[in-house]
C-alpha cells in the first residue's frame, strides 16, 4: 500500500470511533494527518535524496514535540479526572488510542522508507550508513582508536542494584538499555549507557564514505565499559517527557517563574519510550518499571530510532543530491535603496509588502532596522522578539540604538515554546546594553510580530511599522514562506504604537483604528468580515473569502465560514498543517474547498482576503484561527490597502490554490487527497513558480560600460 493510500487509511480511522459532533474533526488526528503528508512528501522519489533526508528528519522532530505537548495535556487530563471530550466527540481515551495506532503505523512506514529506500539509495550515492561489522581492517583499526579518543572519556555505564535505583533518563536522549550478568557469579543487572548528545549521531570511518550510528560504535565496544563481564542483551531507547508548564498569572518576576519551569520540564513526566524491536519481554519490564509506564506508552521501532539525526547528512557537501540553492533577491521596490533616506521615502511613498524566502530578508526587515540604528534622524525603535537568530541584526540594531540615545524597546517573550533559554539570554543581554525590556504577561504570550520606528523628518515626528507573518529569524526567513508589511500609514503605525503602550504600561486598550488584534477583537472582526461577506453573497453578488494559516481550529470561525458558504460564499482555505474544518458536506460546507501544500520552504504565512460585490479587504499577520491564538495570545494582523502590495498578496494565493505537485486536498470524509497534474497538464509547483515569477519581476540591469 502506499503512503498516498494510506493517508486514506488514516482519515477512515478519524470517521470511527468519535459518535460526536460530525461537523468537525479531531484536532490531534488532523495533526498526525499533516505529518502523514509530511512523511509522502520524504517518500517522492521526484525530490533530490538529500531533501528527502532533511524531510524524513522533520517528520520525527515533529512528532516529538507532538508528545511533549499535545500527547503530555492528554494524559494530564485523564490524571487530574477533569476529562474534556473533543468537539468531535472523544474522550481523550479514545483520542489516545486513536493517536498509538496511528503513530505506529507511521513508525512503521518512516522505518521501511529507512531502511528499503533512502538508506540504499545513499549506499548508491556513496554515503554508506552501515554497522561496525561492515568495516574492513583497517577501518576497524581506526574506529578502535577514535572510539578510546573520542567517545570512551564520554561514557559514564549506570546500573542498577542495592544502594544504585533506576537512573533519571533525560527526554529524547538516546540509551543503551544492558543486561550484564558476572560469569563466576551468576549475578545480573540491568545498566543503562548514555549516547553522548554533542557528539555526531553518524561517525564517519576511512575514506569510502562510510558512516557508523554513534549507538551501534558503543554496542560494539561495551567491553571497555564491563570487563569481564558478560552482556546478555543490548537495545537501544529513547524517553520523551512532559516539557509543557504553566505559569501563574500573579507571577511577580515572569524571567524568573519561567526559569523555574524551566528547571522542572527537564524533569517532566515520560509520556513515551521508544524502543529497537529487537527488546525481550523481559528488557521492556525493565524499562516499563523504571520509567513508570504503562504499556500502551512503549512503541516498539522496527529501525534506528531518532532519525531526526538524519538533518546531519543533509549539511554533507554533495550540491548534486540537493535542490538548487535559491537566493533571495532584493525586492523590486527595494533595488534601489542605498541611504535610510531612500528606504523611508519609499515606505512613505507607498506601502511595500515583501515575501520570504522569495525575498531578501536581509534587504527588507534587516536594512531597515539596521538603517534606524545608524539614521541620525532616527529618534525611537520598538520591537517584538518571539524567536530571534543568532546572525539577526535585530538585537545589534536595538544595543546600537540604545548606546546612541534612541529610546530602545524590545517585547521579548520568554514563553516561546522550546526556544525559552534563548530569549532569556537575549533579555539579559539587551538590558545589560542599555535597552527597555519587557516580558509581557503570564497569562498572554507576545506572538505578534511588530516593528516601530519614530523618526524626525523637518518639523514633525513620522512613524514607519513592520508588520509580520514570521519571526524575526535570519535563519528561518531562509526557509518559511512569509510575508512583512512596511507602512508609513498614520492610523496603522498610531495603532502600532498603542499596542505597544499597552504592553510595556499599564492601560485598557481602545479599540484599534484598523489593526485586528487577539486577545481584544480579531475574531469579532474576522466574523464581521465573513458576515459581510455572506451578506453580499445573499444579495446576488460576487463573494468569496480566501485563507491561508497554518492551523483552522476556533469552532466559532468554523461555525462562521459554514454559515457563510450555505449562503453561497465560495470559500478556498488553505492549512498547512491542522483544519478541524469538514469541508463539502452536502448542505453544510459544499461550497468550501481545504487544501494543503507543502515544499522545500515552510509555508507559514496568515492571509485573510474577503471578496463582497465590489468591495475587497485583505489581511495579513500572526494569527493562526485557533482558540489559543485567539484568546490566548497578543496577535496583530494588519490590512493591506495599497493596490500593487494586493496585487503581491493575490499572485501568491492564486498560485497556491492552482497547485497539482506537492498538494493535497481535504475530502469530506476526512481524508486527504494527493493533487497530481492530469495527462496533458502542465505541473504547477507553487514554491517554483513564485522563484520563477519572483527572477523574472527583477529590475532590467544596464549592461556594465565596457572599456
Amino acid at each position: 500500500m502506499g503512503l498516498d493510500s494510506d493517508l486514506a487509511t488514516t482519515a477512515a480511522k478519524q470517521r470511527t470511533g468519535g459518535g460526536g459532533d460530525e461537523a468537525l474533526l479531531n484536532r490531534e488526528l488532523s495533526w498526525l494527518s499533516w505529518n502523514a503528508r509530511v512523511l509522502a512528501l520524504a517518500s517522492d522519489p521526484s525530490l533530490p535524496l538529500l531533501e528527502r533526508a532533511r524531510i524524513c528528519s522533520f517528520f520525527s522532530r515533529n512528532l516529538d514535540e507532538f508528545f511533549m505537548v499535545r500527547v503530555a495535556g492528554l494524559l494530564d487530563q485523564i490524571e487530574s479526572g477533569v476529562t474534556v471530550t473533543s468537539p468531535d466527540g472523544r474522550t481523550p481515551h479514545q483520542t489516545l488510542h486513536e493517536i498509538r495506532e496511528q503513530v505506529l503505523e507511521l513508525t512503521a512506514r518512516q522505518a521501511k522508507l529507512w531502511k528499503r529506500d533512502l538508506a540504499a539509495a545513499l549506499e548508491e550515492a556513496g554515503i554508506v550508513v552501515g554497522q561496525v561489522e561492515d568495516c574492513t581492517k583497517g577501518e576497524l583499526e581506526e574506529l578502535s582508536e577514535r572510539f578510546g579518543r573520542e567517545v570512551f572519556p564520554l561514557l559514564t555505564p549506570l546500573a542498577v542494584g542495592p544502594g544504585q535505583p533506576f537512573p533519571y533518563i533525560s527526554g529524547l536522549s538516546l540509551s543503551l538499555g544492558i543486561f550484564v550478568g558476572d560469569p563466576d557469579s551468576g549475578e545480573e543487572r540491568f545498566a543503562r549507557v548514555k549516547v553522548p548528545e554533542l557528539l555526531p549521531r553518524f561517525m564517519a570511518v576511512g575514506e569510502r564514505g562510510l558512516f557508523i550510528p554513534l549507538e551501534r560504535v558503543i554496542r560494539h565496544f561495551l567491553g571497555w565499559l564491563f570487563p569481564k563481564m558478560e552482556i546478555l542483551e543490548c537495545c537501544a531507547f529513547r524517553v520523551t517527557r512532559d516539557a509543557d508548564f504553566e505559569l501563574s498569572d500573579e507571577a511577580d518576576d515572569l524571567l524568573i517563574a519561567v526559569e523555574s519551569q524551566l528547571r522542572r520540564r527537564r524533569f517532566g513526566d515520560a509520556v513515551r519510550v521508544e524502543v529497537a524491536g529487537s527488546a525481550s519481554r523481559r528488557m521492556l519490564d525493565r524499562l516499563k518499571r523504571g520509567l513508570s509506564l504503562g504499556d500502551d506508552q512503549v512503541y516498539l521501532v522496527q529501525g534506528p530510532l531518532d532519525l531526526e539525526s538524519l538533518a546531519e547528512f543533509a549539511q554533507l557537501d554533495r550540491p548534486d543530491l540537493k535542490n538548487e540553492q535559491w537566493f533571495p533577491l532584493t525586492h523590486p521596490r527595494l533595488a534601489g535603496v542605498s541611504s535610510a533616506d531612500d528606504l523611508f521615502g519609499e515606505i512613505l511613498e507607498e506601502d511595500v509588502v515583501v515575501h520570504h524566502p522569495y525575498h531578501s530578508f536581509t534587504t527588507s526587515f534587516e536594512a531597515f532596522v539596521s538603517s534606524a540604528a545608524n539614521d541620525p534622524e532616527t529618534l525611537g525603535l520598538k520591537t517584538t522578539v518571539y524567536r530571534t537568530s543568532d546572525d539577526s541584526p535585530l538585537v545589534p540594531a536595538l544595543v546600537e540604538a540604545a548606546e546612541a540615545g534612541k529610546q530602545a524597546v524590545c517585547l521579548v517573550e520568554l514563553k516561546a515554546r522550546f526556544d525559552e533559554h534563548r530569549n532569556i539570554e537575549w533579555s539579559r543581554a539587551l538590558e545589560e546594553a542599555g535597552v527597555h525590556v519587557v516580558h509581557g504577561f503570564p497569562s498572554l504570550k507576545i506572538h505578534a510580530k511588530t516593528t516601530l520606528i519614530v523618526r524626525r523628518e523637518g518639523n514633525e515626528l513620522r512613524r514607519y511599522a513592520h508588520i509580520g507573518t514570521g519571526n524575526y529569524h535570519a535563519a528561518t526567513a531562509r526557509s518559511y514562506e512569509d510575508f512583512g508589511l512596511f507602512t508609513a500609514d498614520p492610523e496603522i503605525t498610531a495603532d502600532i504604537a498603542d499596542l505597544f503602550n499597552f504592553l510595556t504600561g499599564f492601560s485598557r486598550p481602545k479599540r484599534f483604528r484598523k489593526l485586528l488584534v487577539a486577545p481584544f477583537d480579531l475574531r469579532d472582526r474576522l466574523i464581521e468580515k465573513i458576515r459581510a461577506t455572506g451578506e453580499a453573497a445573499k444579495r446576488g453578488e460576487p463573494a468569496r473569502i480566501r485563507i491561508k494559516v497554518n492551523s483552522l481550529t476556533d469552532e466559532r470561525v468554523i461555525e462562521e465560514l459554514y454559515a457563510a458558504g450555505k449562503q453561497g460564499v465560495q470559500v478556498e482555505i488553505v492549512a498547512r498543517s491542522i483544519c478541524t474544518l469538514r469541508p463539502g458536506v452536502e448542505g453544510l460546507s459544499e461550497n468550501i474547498r481545504v487544501l494543503s501544500v507543502l515544499g522545500r520552504f515552510l509555508e507559514h504565512s496568515r492571509i485573510f482576503i474577503f471578496e463582497a460585490g465590489e468591495d475587497a479587504s485583505y489581511y495579513l499577520g500572526s494569527a493562526d484561527l485557533m482558540p489559543r491564538n485567539l484568546d490566548h495570545r497578543i496577535e496583530a494582523v494588519v490590512p493591506v490597502e495599497d493596490q500593487r502590495a494586493r496585487e503581491e498578496v493575490k499572485r501568491s494565493f492564486d498560485t497556491i490554490v492552482s497547485s497539482n505537485v506537492h498538494a493535497w486536498e481535504l475530502k469530506s470524509d476526512g481524508h486527504w487527497q494527493r493533487l497530481r497534474s492530469k495527462k496533458g497538464e502542465r505541473q504547477r509547483d507553487t514554491q517554483t513558480l513564485l522563484m520563477r515569477s519572483t527572477r523574472a519581476r527583477q529590475p532590467r540591469r544596464s549592461p556594465k560600460p565596457t572599456s
